[in-house]
């Protein structure tokens, strides 16, 4: 499926690609460009392709506050910017410079809806989102097998936009999670519309984005009913969690760390290749999911290294999302009503 894209680019000369998108229903003011960031590359890895950096194909992007985020006062009218990252084996878009956090979705076909809904949290340590293979991709699949999908993206505390010795005004546990629980608000104050059931809501975390989802289910706000914004006052707590490769609050990494006393059924995966505070993390963390009576699954693949996401690759673990969706078959989300 084709979705209408409208980004904006810029081509800025001495080797540097930068792009400037603007968020989605919103009108936002021209900002200019502070600093030239340059491109993050890697010895031997793939050309930078000579084309400007911009997003995949996407439907438009529906902010979580309209009138600005809680926090993002000061920045609310700069826009947003794609780069190129290139890693070893790939070269992909890349978003930072986010102050108006959004979701995009990815609404299924009518007959095929199940009611269930996935926000997917990309990862980027927190600099950057990973929006195609992290985001995007993953977000059409699930649309196609009729999960409807949101792609979050959720402010970021080490963002690369921040100009070089300026704090960084955002912290993961207190922006990144609050955009987080203000998806869940806002998917179910549109359950009917979007055609999802509001008891069938859950977060799938890659990498950073596995953090954002933890912290999500360790605020544990279940809604205010005297707020004064209506939003406010509906359950954010996810009906289920999927962690990607994921970083992780390092509470959670405490020898006295207990799971929380609402976690949700819980979806774990990771390569066998990756870094030892994820792949070894991984098995220890479903033991105690699974001594709790949380209901979990935990694939560990031979191939994948860190941040495979979803790619069209001849190893086992592209099949992942097949995995993922009977999950959810196998826990009564996708059952239709």
């Amino acid at each position: 499926m084709k979705y209408p894209s409208t980004l904006p680019w810029k081509l800025i000369s001495a080797g540097f690609l930068l792009a400037s998108v603007a968020c989605a229903q919103t009108t936002l003011a021209p900002v200019p460009a502070a600093s030239v960031l340059p491109q993050n590359t890697s010895p031997g890895g793939p050309p930078i392709p000579t084309t400007p950096p911009a997003e995949s194909s996407h439907p438009a992007s529906i902010l979580l506050w309209p009138n600005g985020a809680p926090g993002s006062e000061d920045f609310k009218n700069q826009r947003e910017i794609v780069g190129y990252r290139q890693e070893p084996d790939i070269v992909f878009p890349v978003v930072y410079n986010i102050h108006n956090p959004s979701i995009t979705p990815f609404l299924p076909a009518k007959e095929l809806a199940t009611g269930c809904a996935v926000i997917v949290a990309p990862g980027g340590g927190h600099m950057f989102l990973t929006v195609d293979r992290e985001g995007y991709d993953l977000a059409k699949w699930l649309a196609d097998h009729g999960i409807a999908a949101f792609v979050l993206k959720y402010r970021l505390a080490r963002d690369l936009g921040t100009p070089a010795g300026t704090p960084q005004p955002y912290q993961v546990a207190t922006h990144a999670a609050a955009d987080a629980q203000r998806a869940v608000r806002l998917i179910r104050s549109n359950a009917q519309e979007w055609g999802v059931n509001p008891a069938r809501v859950g977060i799938i975390g890659f990498s950073a984005g596995g953090e954002v989802a933890a912290d999500l289910i360790a605020a544990d706000d279940t809604g205010k009913p005297d707020a004064v914004d209506p939003l406010d006052r509906l359950d954010s707590r996810p009906n289920f969690v999927g962690f990607a490769y994921p970083g992780m609050p390092t509470s959670w990494r405490a020898t006295d760390w207990t799971v929380p006393k609402d976690m949700p059924p819980s979806f774990l995966l990771c390569a066998a290749g990756d870094r030892a505070n994820i792949s070894e993390f991984l098995p220890l963390f479903y033991l105690e999911l699974k001594k709790a009576g949380v209901p979990v699954e935990l694939h560990i693949f031979n191939e994948g290294g860190h941040g495979f996401g979803v790619r069209n690759w001849s190893y086992s673990v592209a099949q992942w999302p097949e995995l993922f969706r009977g999950w959810l078959n196998d826990r009564g989300f996708l059952k239709k009503s």
